[in-house]
């Protein structure tokens, strides 16, 4: 199933409206949550955020910013062995770079360790948890499958003074890594597998990247979040499909312990989209096994990524107003994403002119010591963003494929013996083609007709209208051509998705540009007329080394 459509519906003022909203609406009018609204974005520190990840951002912080309410940012930073501070410190980048800002300082569920252990021991002095001294291995074939019931523990009844003193030798570092864990008390034939006595601190032996080595036993991602959500008076505890099945666990814990507040969790569809893995684990594997140069390569489809490769915060947030919010799984075509990055590109940046397969041109006519100065429109539609100057000389580089030696009427380029006009320039007509020893054209001698600057001449056809950059002044740049990573469109279904990517997704090669692109900061993005839209690398990229990312083609060339 594809979504390309948004399923929200707007309002006459123009505010989205979905099943989240409505229900947020119908909580307002009936007074719960004593009339607040206030939800959170809650991450692992295990990796880079992706595309999907933004998805989440734009729905929690924008509803956050339409009631007027507060949104936070909390790491869930349980699980010490794979998060790091470069991942904390690029998850705030992320969602700062797409324009929101969370309430008050970070929040970690770190920071509530000591509340989440006494609400442990709380649920084991009521009954409801106890210390399972059973391998891993055989409580995971105790809990049965859906079609059997799973078996109680031999510990499920053990007293609870003898619990609560093993729980608390736990947490003194008494036992080894393994050696026990802590466990609900709910139901081992419950039809929902997760509601089988699940368990809830296991013993860890590793450094966090915030409390060091305070800890040796750390809570269980469904204990720590419904808690975590609770102290942080959370109202809407907002999250994906997947997570639907942990709700009545969610609900569980909460029930069953003094907790400061009851948030609500509501699932949304996550975001699959085509030609595209969002897997952390896969984008791991592609990191760690070197198929990309890093998290923050422009084919992956991290936020980092696509920064850097060029997309702007607006056409993220565009893209996932576009997508909508639903309750069915479905798969979202790349092209929608990629209309979204042309669309906004479109209307916001500069236009350049840049030769990414040069030959040169040499204008016979035109004297060799002569240069001018012309003038070109930086938008062809936005006179504010002003005209830019071109230095015009006797040799100039056009691209190969805008010559040939003969051509169908359909060909709106330079033939020999055709004219063509220079974008902002002169008319030029094609005289003679050098070639080189393999027969390839490495010089065009054309004429041009000095009348012709700025209008068309009179009683001759033109056949078209083609870039150029002047060879004296131009610059050259490397220029990376980017394309999707993999060339299915379900490549995370494969046994191996390794097998499914891309050998042309990058292409790089030397180009031959405008001498404004030299001056331009990291980050500047371009439309290169008639080739695409460009971005100077945010790292890469000075006057000295001209380093560009393509961001996107002018048209869907997936699709012709």
């Amino acid at each position: 199933m594809s979504e390309t459509k948004s399923t929200e519906k707007t309002t006459e003022n123009s505010t989205p409206t979905n099943f989240i909203r409505n229900k947020i609406n119908q909580d307002l009018a009936e007074g719960k949550n004593d009339g607040r609204v206030h939800t959170r974005f809650p991450p692992e520190p295990n990796g880079y955020l992706h595309v999907g990840h933004a998805k989440s951002i734009c729905l929690n912080f924008g509803i956050a910013e339409d009631y007027q309410a507060p949104c936070n940012l909390r790491f869930d930073d349980t699980n010490p062995a794979k998060e790091s501070e470069e991942f904390a410190r690029s998850i705030q980048e992320d969602v700062s770079w797409l324009g929101f800002e969370w309430e008050g300082e970070i929040r970690h569920a770190s920071d509530y360790f000591d509340d989440l252990y006494n609400f442990a021991e709380e649920l084991i002095n009521k009954g409801l948890a106890y210390v399972d001294e059973q391998p891993a291995e055989d409580i995971a074939k105790n809990r049965g499958n859906f079609q059997t019931p799973g078996k109680n523990s031999p510990y499920r009844d053990r007293p609870t003074e003898e619990s609560l003193e093993l729980f608390r030798n736990m947490k003194a570092g008494k036992y080894a890594d393994g050696q026990m864990v802590l466990r609900a008390k709910i139901d081992m034939a419950h039809p929902n597998m997760l509601m089988r006595d699940p368990v809830l601190y296991r013993i860890r032996r590793l450094h966090h990247i915030r409390t060091g080595d305070k800890w040796c036993i750390y809570p269980m991602y469904d204990f720590t979040h419904c808690i975590s959500d609770s102290i942080e008076h959370i109202t809407h505890s907002l999250c994906t499909l997947e997570f639907e099945v942990n709700r009545p666990l969610y609900d569980w814990v909460l029930d069953n312990i003094s907790a400061p507040s009851r948030p609500q969790q509501i699932e949304f569809s996550r975001l699959n989209l085509a030609y595209t893995i969002t897997s952390k684990r896969k984008l791991t594997q592609l990191v760690e096994d070197g198929k990309v140069d890093g998290w923050d390569d422009p084919r992956m489809p991290t936020i980092a990524g696509m920064r850097r490769r060029g997309y702007t915060p607006q056409s993220i947030r565009n893209f996932c107003a576009a997508v909508g919010i639903s309750k069915v799984n479905s798969v979202t075509d790349m092209t929608l994403l990629e209309d979204a990055v042309r669309n906004d590109l479109n209307d916001t940046v500069e236009r350049r002119m840049a030769v990414l397969d040069p030959i040169k041109v040499v204008i016979t006519n035109y004297p060799e010591d002569k240069e001018e100065m012309l003038e070109g429109m930086n938008h062809p539609k936005i006179e504010e963003m002003g005209t830019r100057e071109l230095p015009f000389t006797r040799e100039l580089y056009i691209d190969r494929a805008d010559y040939r030696e003969s051509a169908n009427k359909k060909y709106k380029r330079l033939v020999k013996g055709g004219e063509v006009r220079l974008r902002n320039a002169y008319v030029i007509r094609a005289d003679e083609a050098i070639l080189d020893e393999n027969g390839e054209v490495k010089e065009l001698h054309c004429t041009y007709d000095p009348d012709t600057l700025g209008k068309n001449p009179e009683g001759r056809k033109v056949r078209g209208v083609i870039h150029w950059v002047s060879a004296k002044y131009a610059k050259e740049a490397t220029v990376r051509l980017y394309d999707r990573l993999f060339n299915v469109p379900n490549p995370g279904a494969m046994d191996d998705f390794n097998q499914a990517l891309n050998p042309d997704s990058l292409k790089v090669i030397k180009a031959m540009v405008e001498p404004s692109v030299a001056e331009a900061e990291p980050e500047t993005r371009f439309q290169f007329e008639r080739e695409g839209y460009f971005t100077t690398d945010r790292y890469e990229h000075n006057a000295d080394s001209l380093i560009l990312n393509r961001t996107v083609t002018l048209r869907d060339s997936w699709n012709g």
